[in-house]
């Protein structure tokens, strides 16, 4: 396995490093053959080394798919990042899950080992084009939020700061080797995974969530951050049934930050993004979640 540092230096060293457009890679982790899609933007000509946002896809869905809902392609463009969009595991290419703890489907149940895929992932791309190693981001949505935190918690030495979209924790406890910051994004109104946990009138039978509350909680005391938030009501631009309030807890240990954004009367969706199909419930255009969550990922690179 590669360090962080050597991770760093292949990509300083890529010989040819991938020109701007979209790819497909493939990787092997134990028997498992894993792929994911990799979109690189046009500052990638420069052959500077770039940061990288790993996108998870929710559950029954795939790496294809949120590249679309997301749209961080265009912000990847605008800000210059990889924008890097693996697949779980499943026996359908279009239906697939994450092992994230107590969800999802069989990626839980044959007990996928995540984080070595997103390690061998992150070392393969690094020997492709150059690739900033402290400046290494999550996203995704729903299940792919939640592994998210399966992953802040364990990959602590390769992930700088994550972005949870509508998805909590799948674990009771987290404990990271150093703080990772976390920008959360909830809606109060998801049908699918309910903001104040269990399980909602949309939820998957077999499982109960963990709160959005119970997640903060849990990483505001591992990043040493103050108990008590800021609390801002961000401004509301569009009347369409939502309002967006801002939770800071911070600074913690090495500046790190917790930061809940509650989308009250937000459904299971995307902040800022058109809703592809109406029973996730809405979507507030009162803020964007790519935008917000990149300048959360500029302010917190590893140390």
């Amino acid at each position: 396995m590669l360090l962080p540092s050597t991770m760093l230096a292949l990509g300083l060293l890529a010989a040819n490093p991938l020109a701007p457009g979209d790819y497909t890679r493939t990787v092997t982790v134990g028997t498992l053959e894993r792929n994911y899609l990799v979109h690189v933007p046009p500052p990638a000509a420069a052959g500077r080394p770039l940061p990288v946002v790993l996108v998870f896809h929710g559950a029954m869905s795939s790496a294809q798919q949120t590249v679309r809902y997301t749209g961080l392609n265009d912000k990847a463009d605008q800000a210059g990042f990889l924008a890097v969009y693996p697949n779980g595991t499943g026996r359908l290419e279009r239906m697939l899950t994450w092992n994230a703890g107590n969800c999802c489907g069989s990626a839980e149940r044959d007990a996928i080992d995540e984080p070595a895929f997103v390690r061998a992932l992150l070392d393969q791309l690094a020997g492709e084009t150059p690739v900033d190693a402290r400046r290494v981001f999550a996203t995704g949505i729903s299940n792919g939020a939640m592994l998210c935190y399966r992953l802040a918690a364990e990959m602590s030495d390769r992930i700088a700061a994550i972005a949870p979209v509508a998805g909590p924790m799948g674990t009771e406890t987290c404990q990271p080797r150093r703080p990772v910051s976390v920008i959360h994004f909830h809606g109060t109104a998801d049908p699918f995974v309910p903001f104040k946990g269990g399980r909602g009138e949309k939820s998957l039978p077999t499982i109960r969530f963990l709160s959005v509350e119970h997640s903060i909680r849990q990483w505001v005391a591992a990043d040493g951050c103050p108990a008590k938030p800021t609390v801002t009501e961000l401004p509301r631009k569009v009347d369409d049934g939502t309002s967006v309030t801002r939770q800071l807890y911070g600074p913690g240990r090495q500046g790190a930050e917790v930061v809940l954004i509650e989308i009250q009367g937000g459904g299971h969706t995307w902040p800022g993004r058109q809703l592809p199909v109406e029973f996730l419930g809405r979507s507030t255009k009162n803020i964007s979640a790519n935008d917000l969550m990149w300048d959360f990922f500029v302010r917190h690179p590893r140390d």
